[in-house]
């Protein structure tokens, strides 16, 4: 039987912030932005906070009307990367076959690996203590025969929770849950939920595909059919390339704000730029996947003359294909991205002018990318500077 762990970091922003600065642990903590700024959104936020009603993607003014009294930071993406590796690391020393899904989150697959480790009740544990004593966060895990049950089994019990589907009980936990638990039913479709009656996957699975697909059209309705009966749903597979970096965010809550969107395509650049340079790799060929609220997805991908060369670089290339794709007023239930058909840097020749030798811009470029080394060199011996590049507000 195939064993899969979902392994997600707790309120891995705020954590992390709390981690650092001991006088916010126990307070709500609120990474996005400061009050004043009046276009920020909440990237995440402590338990502490979300008792008094914030989460994720919510505007910050919003937050502070609900938690006036909370600690609101702009948040740091290198520290967080860095905090991001250590983890990651650490379930490389249970299974090489780790997915890393976004910076706090990751499919572990330990399928075979009992002869090895023991049973996968002690190798949770053993994970879980792991992550907590060498990096001081807590982890969340779940554990089932597929990825998509293992990820809403992390889930149920957090913070610092274990929920394990057994081999055989894969339907009856789907049919045990509300349907607020369906995992890839987002606002829209839980109120279409509420319009129909529906209350629990027991609801849904009552209904014949026929009927799933005349409420909620073919691909969802699909989705639903197999959700509710403890099937694999969703898929999480990477874009699959020859030596690609990806990675991906699932937001809450549907995102219909352009503030928002562009969010989270530079939190995936921040991302994916600063593993391209510890890689010591390059890429030319970007990817971004968009999944709406009913689950429809679209991609796009392009290719450049010259290889990514900074974190601004590779924003206005994924906010360029972002523009081209996206289908106005629908809301984003996912934003991911992918570097695709790296290479070793030692092989990369920049295009140049014909008439110039080389471009000026590529040289202005390749100063930026030297700049973006810097951050993550400094980052790395010095992990309490915390450097970040500013982001410029449009006002």
């Amino acid at each position: 039987m195939s064993l899969f762990i979902h392994a997600d970091l707790d309120a891995f922003y705020a954590s992390v912030e709390q981690l650092d600065r001991p006088e916010y642990r126990g307070k709500p903590v609120i990474v996005g932005g400061l009050p004043a700024d009046r276009r920020s959104v909440v990237s995440t936020c402590s338990y502490e906070a979300r008792k008094f009603g914030v989460h994720a993607a919510m505007p910050i003014q919003k937050a502070y009307q609900l938690c006036p009294n909370g600690i609101f930071v702009r948040g740091n993406m290198a520290r967080y990367k860095e905090k991001s590796c250590e983890v990651m690391n650490i379930f490389r020393n249970w299974t090489p076959d780790v997915q890393q899904l976004s910076i706090d989150e990751a499919f572990l697959n330990i399928t075979g690996t009992e002869k090895l480790f023991g049973p996968a009740r002690d190798v949770i544990k053993k994970i879980k203590a792991s992550v907590r004593a060498e990096t001081g966060l807590t982890v969340s895990i779940g554990l089932a025969s597929n990825k998509y049950l293992a990820k809403i089994a992390s889930g149920i019990s957090k913070p610092d929770g274990t929920y394990i589907v057994g081999q055989g009980e894969e339907e009856a936990f789907m049919l045990s849950l509300p349907c607020s638990k369906i995992w890839g039913a987002g606002r829209k479709s839980q109120e279409k939920f509420k319009q129909l009656g529906f209350k629990t996957c027991r609801d849904i699975h009552e209904k014949s595909l026929q009927e799933l697909i005349s409420f909620f059209g073919n691909g969802f309705g699909l989705f639903l059919y197999k959700a509710v009966r403890g099937k694999e749903a969703a898929s999480f597979d990477e874009v699959r390339a020859s030596h690609s970096i990806s990675a991906e965010r699932t937001f809450s809550y549907d995102l219909f704000d352009d503030f928002a969107v562009e969010t989270a395509l530079l939190w995936l650049s921040h991302t994916l730029l600063y593993r391209l340079l510890e890689s010591k790799m390059f890429c030319r060929t970007v990817h971004l996947k968009i999944r709406y609220g009913d689950f429809s997805t679209e991609s796009i991908q392009e290719t450049s003359h010259n290889p990514v060369t900074s974190v601004n670089d590779l924003y206005s290339r994924l906010s360029a294909l972002f523009k081209k794709k996206y289908k106005k007023e629908k809301g984003i239930r996912l934003l991911g991205a992918a570097l695709m058909n790296i290479a070793d840097e030692n092989n990369k020749e920049i295009q140049g002018n014909l008439f110039s030798g080389i471009d000026p811009e590529n040289q202005k470029n390749q100063r930026k990318q030297q700049l973006e080394k810097c951050i993550l060199e400094l980052n790395k011996k010095f992990p309490g500077a915390k450097l970040k590049k500013a982001r410029l507000f449009k006002r």
